[in-house]
């Protein structure tokens, strides 16, 4: 299939890669030029801005996958296409986009006839080799129309057992990839996903912190151990129950530096979290963990332990992210479009 992708950091160009391998035709369009040619020279179609993009765009149904940062770039790319597209084109945001913006969006194109998809992504700076998993939302003719690019995005069956009571259910799921419900499903899957995360997270910060002070001088001297973190990360990820990609990002950062000494500690939240307690207030659903796990990483700003160098090394594993270099509060106000690339 052709797809338009806007949006080329740290996801967008890889998914991009992706889909070419698949066979996929890409044209593409980011605001850094270097961005749009090292995606050239691995084949794609460079556009020069978002008209380009959609001009280039020559299917019976064109199809534009944003990978932008949530908020105001997004809701800003949102509405210049719905200016741009016809009846029966699709746009997919495969951003962290709030579910009840995705709502108001779906509405707001309806009326244009054009279709929007809300794709929650997950996978980080590893999906071009590992996949992504996806979860969708979005109105069933449009998802069933673009399922060929899911699936060459998702990680696939791979080695991981099959569920045995499964008999009959949908088979797209153990490829990675859910249609999850209409607009605003897929986010508010994802958004629970993230939430869950930040608790995990936190679990195996906090663990390790534990294990690093237990040569602690307020402990009697008998009972304390020097403990070696890499070993035990490493020996918790064959056969433990609490075994995860979490717990094998953690091994490499403390195999690499047992100190996690390039790491401050200083923990940021891209919004999800936030919306996900939010959503449970909503509910009147008790969600002590996933709230802790959020207001950790506010208190992570003001001073730091060991289990937030924990979060900060698990985070630049998998998303790539900086410490510092990202906005603390993820409700940004509104900008002039930018068409800056996503980030996790």
């Amino acid at each position: 299939m052709q797809i338009g992708m806007i949006g080329l950091g740290k996801m967008g160009a890889n998914m991009s890669r992706r889909l070419m391998r698949a066979g996929h035709d890409c044209v593409v369009f980011d605001s850094s030029a270097k961005a749009r040619e090292a995606l050239v020279t691995d084949g794609a179609t460079e556009a020069g801005s978002v008209d380009d993009l959609v001009k280039k765009l020559t299917g019976h149904t064109r199809i534009i996958w944003l990978m932008l940062p949530a908020g105001a770039v997004t809701e800003a790319m949102v509405s210049e296409l719905g200016d741009l597209l016809a009846k029966g084109d699709i746009i997919i945001d495969g951003g962290n986009s709030f579910y009840k913006d995705d709502i108001r969006r779906a509405k707001e194109l309806l009326e244009k006839a054009v279709r929007y998809v809300d794709c929650g992504t997950s996978g980080g700076v590893w999906g071009i080799d590992r996949g992504y998993c996806m979860m969708i939302g979005g109105p069933k003719d449009a998802v069933e129309e673009i399922d060929p690019i899911f699936k060459a995005l998702a990680p696939g069956l791979g080695d991981i057992p099959r569920t045995a009571t499964r008999n009959g259910a949908d088979p797209r799921v153990e490829q990675g990839y859910l249609h999850a419900g209409p607009a605003g499903a897929g986010h508010f899957v994802k958004m629970i996903h993230n939430g869950i995360e930040y608790g995990m997270m936190q679990a195996y910060g906090e663990g390790f912190d534990i294990l690093s002070n237990k040569t602690s001088s307020d402990l009697p001297e008998t009972e304390r151990f020097t403990l070696n973190l890499a070993d035990i990360a490493e020996v918790w990820r064959r056969g433990s129950v609490i075994s995860s990609w979490l717990l094998d990002l953690s091994a490499a950062a403390l195999a690499k530096d047992p100190t996690l000494s390039k790491f401050s500690g200083y923990v940021q939240d891209s919004g999800e979290s936030r919306w996900t307690v939010q959503a449970a207030i909503e509910e009147a659903v008790p969600a002590e963990v996933l709230a802790t796990a959020l207001f950790a990483r506010f208190r992570s700003r003001k001073d730091h332990t060991f289990a937030e160098k924990m979060l900060s090394a698990m985070r630049f594993g998998f998303g790539g992210h900086l410490e510092g270099q990202e906005s603390i509060d993820p409700a940004k106000k509104p900008v002039p479009p930018a068409h800056r690339a996503a980030g996790e």
